[in-house]
């Protein structure tokens, strides 16, 4: 009885840490995944025991790691978890179809950052991709969830970041193009070779914000070689010469992204007057500090004539994101970062305001002309 009751005594202290143990790893998650089923098992012939849809709420339970039936190199996280449907059903799931809940506290906290920040373009993507935490593809540990083709949102503002070296073990988020499957050919190795660019050293990153419909992260990085710019369509035929990088409606509410998820993200509902910010082109590669735009354009619009005119074009310059505008009605200004000659970069504001006929005006800064880019 004496030894009985020594071994109750070391077993039950020893049991209750394994409780709290257990209870340290639950954790809850959202349902990232349009569709996804929650399983009796992680095999493949396993029953569907409940369909949960993306926003959905669940307790994690475990999780494991299982062998891919199709190449047993590689291996599947899965989770064990509990849904929040009336029979509270426990089942397992692809863990890659949850997003615990701590990676949506990051991305929230991603998004914090730039509270009060206007969108400065919007875009989506060519093919699925992967959003991050980080603007980071040398890995996966970073990865929230993957979007779909065609998933539009805003765009706040972008980095350039130092390319992985050929040593490190890149997580590719480029989708292959329709035919790359065939390799080796001669033609296409000859067709390379013609139309070879500068290597870039350096590659692009988007931040932006996600409407709720196409994920429950509100904020992610995205690889800018996956981003289509979705100019606007009231403006898109304007360009001449260079590209439209950033763009603000400067008269009523212009239509995001982050609002409907729409992937016809370009479309205007009317036409109105823009701030446009221009970037010219060049075959050189680009470098980490280069300027996010390098002319201002201001595009006015007659209602009465329902026409777009020029309202300023600026002259060569080195400007940064985030361009801010502010003010109501016809009095308004824009706030934007520009490099002075001999300086670093400093906050300039532009007046509009409209004359006696109805004619869009800017009032610039004062300031000395840059020497055109080369291209």
């Amino acid at each position: 009885m004496r030894w009985l009751k020594t071994f109750l005594l070391l077993i039950i202290p020893l049991a209750l840490l394994g409780c709290n143990t257990l209870a340290q790893r639950s954790s809850t998650g959202v349902v990232v995944a349009r569709r996804a089923q929650i399983r009796s098992s992680t095999a493949v012939v396993a029953a569907d025991l409940l369909q949960v849809n993306r926003g959905d709420q669940v307790d994690i339970l475990d999780s494991i790691d299982v062998p891919d039936p199709n190449d047993n190199t590689r291996k599947e996280r899965w989770l064990r978890v509990r849904a929040h449907d009336e029979d509270a059903t426990e089942g397992w799931i692809e863990s890659r179809n949850v997003m615990p809940q701590d990676v949506m506290e990051a991305s929230k906290k991603l998004g914090s950052e730039d509270e009060g920040v206007p969108p400065q373009a919007s875009g989506q993507l060519r093919a699925s991709s992967n959003l991050r935490l980080t603007p980071d593809r040398s890995g996966n540990e970073n990865i929230m969830m993957r979007l779909d083709s065609g998933s539009s949102f805003d765009i706040v503002s972008w980095k350039r970041v130092p390319k992985p070296t050929s040593s490190e073990s890149i997580e590719s988020d480029i989708a292959p193009k329709a035919g790359s499957a065939q390799q080796g050919s001669t033609k296409s190795n000859r067709q390379n070779e013609e139309n070879k660019e500068p290597e870039e050293t350096n590659e692009l990153w988007y931040k932006v914000r996600l409407p709720a419909v196409t994920s429950p992260a509100p904020a992610g990085w995205i690889y800018g070689k996956q981003v289509e710019l979705a100019v606007p369509s009231d403006i898109i035929f304007y360009r001449t010469g260079r590209e439209f990088v950033a763009w603000q409606r400067l008269d009523g509410e212009s239509k995001e992204a982050s609002s409907t998820g729409d992937k016809d993200a370009g479309r205007e509902a009317k036409p109105g007057s823009w701030l446009i910010l221009e970037k010219s082109s060049s075959n050189q590669p680009h470098t980490l500090e280069e300027p996010d735009f390098d002319r201002i354009y201001v595009l006015g619009y007659d209602k009465r004539n329902q026409e777009h005119y020029t309202a300023y074009r600026s002259p060569d310059l080195k400007g940064y994101l985030p361009a801010k505008v502010e003010g109501q009605g016809d009095s308004k200004t824009f706030t934007l970062r520009l490099l002075e000659e001999g300086g670093g970069p400093k906050d300039v504001q532009y007046s509009l305001y409209k004359d006696a006929r109805g004619v869009l005006k800017i009032t610039a800064p004062n300031l000395p002309p840059r020497e055109k880019r080369k291209k």
